[in-house]
């Protein structure tokens, strides 16, 4: 994996939520009031790295027991909660983290548009959380689709279908969800994307052709190297004895005469 964790670092389209709303019955509204109030708004930072947020009590969680002295030392690992820092402290937490262990400095940060959890990689349909990672890099799409994938898998989309947002945001944050009255900002946006348009989509849309590579460029002709013609050379008369002797005699006659 390449640890500059940059990819191609696509934007979501439009037409992305409607799609991904289809796989737990929802539509673009209610994904635009999740994306709204539970994610960070954008999945990518100003260098086109998935937003992270290192946890260094999950660090200390998924270490392996002889690695934490090393961890707590360096400030990465701690049994309690906080720390958390500045966004652009992260990725160097990360890397420092991955120094020590590389499965647990991933397993311990949120990552993207929706901030899902590293060790939650099954859930957001993924077999290892490398494979996750990798899928961040490329495109925001990724993000929410794995949203989609856990809020499925946690047995949340019912709540969503049902606009039941007191209970979808006890699932998805918590008891606690009430501090930052997510249930209300929910409904608050979920209102404001119902008076708006959707973006026009159905599931028996065909899916967009896959671009049809153009074909190679011909190649160059080799250049025919141009050669002077070839002449057949004159053939030369052969000489006879008889005709020495008359051009010996011709000389002799022309002299004395």
């Amino acid at each position: 994996m390449d640890t500059t964790f940059r990819g191609a670092a696509k934007r979501l389209d439009d037409i992305d939520l409607p799609k991904l709303g289809h796989l737990i019955g929802v539509g673009e509204d209610e994904l635009h009031a999740f994306i709204d109030v539970e994610t960070r708004g954008s999945g990518f930072d100003a260098q086109g790295r998935p937003v992270i947020l290192f946890e260094r009590h999950k660090f200390y969680k998924y270490l392996p027991a002889e690695k934490r002295a090393k961890a707590v030392a360096a400030g990465l690992a701690n049994a309690k909660a906080g720390g958390y820092g500045k966004e652009s402290e992260q990725y160097p937490k990360l890397l420092k983290a991955i120094a020590i262990d590389r499965k647990a400095a991933l397993y311990s940060c949120s990552w993207g548009l929706a901030q899902v959890m590293g060790f939650n990689h099954k859930l957001a349909g993924y077999d290892d959380v490398e494979d996750m990672v990798e899928a961040f890099m490329v495109d925001e799409e990724n993000h929410l689709a794995a949203a989609v994938a856990f809020i499925k898998n946690c047995n949340l989309d019912g709540a969503l279908r049902r606009h039941d947002w007191a209970g979808f945001a006890k699932g998805y944050n918590g008891a606690n969800y009430k501090i930052n009255a997510y249930d209300k900002k929910l409904a608050e946006s979920f209102a404001k994307w119902s008076r708006i348009k959707d973006t026009p989509w159905s599931p028996t849309d065909p899916a967009p052709a896959p671009a049809t590579p153009a074909p190679p460029a011909a190649p160059d002709p080799s250049p025919v190297p141009i050669h002077p013609p070839i002449v057949a050379p004159t053939p030369k008369q052969k000489t006879t004895i008889w005709q020495l002797i008359a051009a010996a005699f011709a000389a002799i006659t022309s002299k004395w005469g």
